[in-house]
């Protein structure tokens, strides 16, 4: 285990969230609202991408559907809002919309193959190409993103270093259990995620995609019980 790619990512995502609070600083409402609507539209657009890669809708249609269910009863998107605000109380910030950019970012930043994989591959000591990787890709969406919704981007790192550092540690478990249908169908499945985060940043329907996330967990292992 090493988890160099995931603090380098980390270091990405902070220093792309600093960028983008002062850029943001000096551009006016319009032009910031027109950069979030590009920002949800290329959301989706990635978010689709991912998701017309399932080999059976049915496998992500029942993780969402059981996963949606499992999250609204734990409270999973208040539970993730109150940790941005108490993040954002102790360092006494006065925006309101901090926890709205935490769990954005987050989710953003956490749903993905490359999160994955590439956390996997770096916790098994086969290097940590695919973070780096990563580590562009967030480092520029954290810049656009705080330019828009503020510095409580910044805040995902925390969230980012939690996940991928407990798949990195959990490599050598998880490694033999996730076949490759299991992450093509996760795949698609985050793919749908996406997609309703994008549609949330065009404010077009506020959907509670945190409390989706169960169903990152429950499609693999419905692919491991029925695929064939």
């Amino acid at each position: 285990m090493t988890g160099v790619g995931t603090i380098i990512n980390i270091a990405a995502i902070t220093a792309g969230s600093l960028v983008g609070v002062v850029i943001g600083r000096r551009l006016v409402e319009r032009v910031r609202g027109g950069v979030m609507a590009v920002l949800g539209l290329l959301t989706i657009v990635n978010g689709i991408t991912d998701a017309q890669k399932t080999r059976n809708i049915v496998f992500p249609l029942v993780g969402l559907a059981l996963g949606t269910a499992l999250g609204e009863a734990l409270s999973l998107e208040e539970r993730f809002e109150r940790l941005g605000d108490r993040l954002a109380a102790r360092i006494r910030s006065t925006h309101n919309n901090v926890g709205e950019a935490f769990v954005t970012s987050s989710l953003v930043f956490c749903i993905g193959p490359l999160a994955i994989l590439g956390s996997l591959q770096d916790g098994l000591g086969r290097g940590y190409q695919l973070l780096l990787v990563k580590s562009g890709l967030d480092g520029f969406a954290s810049l656009i993103f705080a330019s828009t919704l503020g510095w409580g981007v910044a805040l995902s790192a925390i969230a980012v270093g939690i996940y991928q550092g407990a798949l990195t540690a959990g490599a050598n478990l998880v490694d033999p259990i996730l076949t490759p249908r299991m992450l093509t169908e996760l795949t698609a499945t985050g793919g749908v995620m996406v997609m309703a985060i994008g549609v949330r940043l065009l404010d077009l329907r506020r959907i509670r995609v945190g409390s989706m996330l169960p169903a990152l967990l429950i499609t693999p292992i419905a692919v491991g019980l029925f695929a064939r």
